[in-house]
This record gives structure tokens, sequence and C-alpha cells, in this order.
């Protein structure tokens, strides 16, 4: 392995790190909390991670009382785990109660990769660059869609699920719209299908439903799919669509 290999950090799915011909893989890592400790170092790219934040994720409310000193054995065993691929010793710094993961240049995070993989479908969807923004969607909805920490369930490990979810649905959305761009329109149906599953109230991904049915020349099935979205507004929010979706409605009653 050289020094100038990349590394490669994968948190989605199993966990490991990989860098030339070495890899660390997840049964390498001291146990599910060493994956967790790990997880929150690397996600925050040259963060420093306040020592109290790790320990209540990894012993939540009633940490032990030698929890310091757990942590420290932790993270003295993390380093010689992470030793193969460069990231132990000197990686791991700890300063001012906080611990941080000193990443080289050019190391890839696959959560930072799919967050940019959606930013830039997005980009490439308003310019028009249907190819691109395709592309973009598939890489940030492969990345997103693959479990992240599985069994754990620490207020940190909630939000990043969310953010990881919020990148899948963008990236579902960002697809459905190219397809309805360039005349795929039961792919379109199929990935705002999907958003609908991951997230029942969002509207934008409702519209998108709607308008791929009428595309696809099938505008009952359209006001069937607006008819369920008003009930479920209805019946669990006590409101109703927005005007830009009663819009899109109305204009398929017209149209019949």
């Amino acid at each position: 392995m050289a020094d100038e290999d990349p590394v490669r950090i994968y948190l989605t799915g199993s966990i490991c790190v990989v860098r030339g011909d070495e890899l660390v893989s997840e049964s390498r890592f001291p146990g599910r909390q060493g994956r967790l400790c790990f997880a929150m170092l690397a996600a925050g790219r040259d963060v420093a991670v306040p020592r109290d934040g790790i320990a209540e994720e990894l012993w939540g409310a009633d940490p032990p009382p030698a929890w310091g000193q757990a942590l420290r054995a932790l993270i003295s065993k993390l380093r010689t785990a992470l030793a193969p691929v460069s990231l132990g010793g000197e990686a791991i710094e700890h300063a001012f109660g906080s611990y941080e993961l000193r990443l080289p240049a050019g190391a890839w995070v696959d959560l930072e990769a799919a967050e940019d993989a959606a930013h830039r479908a997005e980009a490439a969807l308003l310019g028009g660059e249907w190819d691109d923004a395709n592309g973009w969607a598939l890489v940030a909805n492969a990345i997103a869609r693959r479990r992240f920490l599985p069994g754990e369930d620490g207020p940190w490990v909630t939000r990043r699920r969310a953010v990881l979810t919020d990148v899948r649905v963008r990236a579902l959305e960002c697809r459905a719209e190219v397809s309805l761009r360039t005349g795929r329109f039961p792919l379109a149906v199929n990935d705002a299908d999907l958003v609908l599953q991951l997230e029942p109230f969002r509207e934008t991904a409702h519209r998108l439903l709607m308008r791929a049915h009428v595309e696809a020349g099938n505008a009952a099935e359209a006001l069937r799919a607006y008819e369920r979205y008003r009930s479920l507004l209805s019946r669990e929010l006590g409101v109703g669509p927005s005007p830009e979706t009663e819009s899109i409605y109305l204009q398929i009653l017209r149209s019949r």
C-alpha cells in the first residue's frame, strides 16, 4: 500500500475501510461499540466529536462510572484496527474533550458521496442534462438505500438515517422527473411510488405520480392517486392538498 492510495470508507451496509490492497472489514472493528464510534468519527470528516456525545451513543443516558477510561480503551482498539490503512495512531486525535479522525487528502466517505451525488443530480436536472441527472441519481440512491448501522437506535444514528432517507428521496424524485422528461413513464411511476413508501406525505412525489400516470395515458389512475392523497391528508392532518396539486387535479379533469 502506498501512502498516496486514497482511503475509501463505507459506513452503509457493512462498515469497512479500504486503502490500496488493504481492507479493514467490519469483523476487525472492536465490536458494535467500535463500529458506532468509528462511524461517528468518520461521518464528520475532520470534525471534533465531544467525548460525552460519543458516550451518550455508546451507553445511553446512564454510562458506566468509568466511561472515560472505557472510551479511551475503545479508541486504542480502534487505532490498532485501523493501522493497516494508516488511520490508526495520530489519525485519531484527542484534544479539549473531543476525538477527531483526521482523513488524508482525497479520502472518500460513502455518506458524503451520496449527498454530493444528490446535489449533482438536482443541478443536472435543472440544466436539462438528463443523462447526467439520471446517473448521479442512481449513485445517490445506490448508497442511500443501504442499511446504516442496523441494530442501533441512538439519537445520532436516527439523525444520520434521516439524512440518508432524505438523500434517497431526492434521488428518486430526480430520477422520476428525468423519466417523465424522457418518456419512460412506468419508471417514473415506480420511483414516485418508492418515494411515497418512504415519505407518504411528500406532496411533490404525489404530484409526480399523478403526472406520470397522465403521461402514460392513465388519467383514471392519476385521479385515484389524487384521491388517495386527499383522503390521507384529511384523515391524518385535517387539511387538503396545496393549490398546485389541486391545479394538476383540475387539469386532469378538464382533459378527460
